[in-house]
């Protein structure tokens, strides 16, 4: 699992940040690409990093304001010309429906594969083998929602020591006895996935925000995730402006996450009245609250690893 951001200003592009996008890498875990709003110019971004939009196979709409969905059409009709013919889901408020149909009808956009628009409530959003992604409203100034994605445990470790005491042999049943699949061996042995497999591995918890004020249910979406993507917009000293509109400090973000009892803290939606020399002080303010906190930039990236998300550019 892998996040790459793709903007993380507010409100408008600037020469610092675009607007909001962040995108999931579930490649190694089967799922393809998960983009997490898509404001403008996100089609753009994309061109300067290795990710293939026909890879993205589902896309989380937090809510409808311009810097978090005005991206959609095009990145929508590009993915036809770069030869994405799988279904695409779009997940996201009342509204998105009938936007982007009005949208792809009036610019007369032609798709070559089947979008499926599902316009979400709070809840349960869906749920597969591996994977269970939950919704919950937030408070901004029209609805919005934030997003929990949890992958399901993982099949233990096989235990060599007692596939050599059963005198197991080399071969494909050893993946499907560590996936969880009890089987006869050719030799007409009947082996059991538990009796040679240790306890199942936990998935990551991730929880991806939308727009909000400080609420009850941010922290519940967080809660106990590995990583908690949270806005931003504001530093301490204009906590009064957050609130107005809708937005978050970064001590609330910090708060939300200390409270949730997540681990990494991923800051973004950050406003362009602070300049890259004003991001010490603002990650020191969150600091002091959730120690564990970066800022992301436009194309961080985040990697999973040995059960925590670290960015990749102090690890290179």
């Amino acid at each position: 699992m892998e996040l790459q951001f793709l903007g993380t200003g507010a409100g408008m592009p600037s020469k610092q940040r675009n607007t909001s996008a962040v995108l999931l890498n579930l490649s190694a875990e089967g799922e393809g690409y998960w983009l997490f709003d898509c404001g403008e110019a996100t089609q753009h971004q994309i061109l300067h990093t290795t990710l293939k939009p026909r890879k993205i196979s589902k896309i989380f709409i937090t809510h409808l304001h311009g810097d978090h969905i005005f991206g959609l059409p095009g990145l929508l009709g590009s993915r036809s010309f770069l030869g994405g013919d799988e279904p695409l889901e779009l997940y996201g408020p009342q509204g998105i429906k009938e936007w982007v149909e009005m949208s792809l009808r009036i610019s007369k956009t032609h798709l070559t594969y089947e979008l499926r628009i599902h316009e979400i409530e709070e809840g349960l959003v869906f749920e597969t083998a591996d994977f269970r992604v939950t919704a919950g409203s937030l408070q901004h100034v029209i609805p919005c929602f934030g997003y929990r994605v949890e992958q399901k445990p993982l099949p233990g470790k096989l235990l060599m020591e007692k596939i050599a005491e059963a005198g197991i042999p080399k071969g494909p049943w050893l993946k499907q006895l560590k996936d969880g699949k009890d089987m006869t061996l050719p030799d007409g042995r009947f082996v059991r996935s538990r009796d040679v497999t240790g306890e199942p591995q936990p998935g990551f918890t991730i929880a991806i925000l939308g727009d909000t004020r400080y609420c009850a249910n941010a922290v519940e979406l967080a809660r106990h995730a590995d990583a908690l993507v949270h806005e931003a917009t504001f530093d301490m000293e204009t906590g009064k402006l957050a609130k107005e509109y809708g937005h978050s400090t970064i001590g609330d973000a910090a708060r939300t996450a200390q409270e949730a009892n997540a681990g990494t803290l991923i800051a973004t939606h950050i406003s362009a009245r602070f300049m890259p020399g004003d991001l010490v002080k603002l990650r020191e303010q969150g600091q002091a609250i959730h120690p564990k906190l970066h800022i992301a930039e436009d194309f961080s990236r985040f990697e999973w690893k040995q059960g925590e998300l670290l960015p990749v550019r102090e690890r290179e």
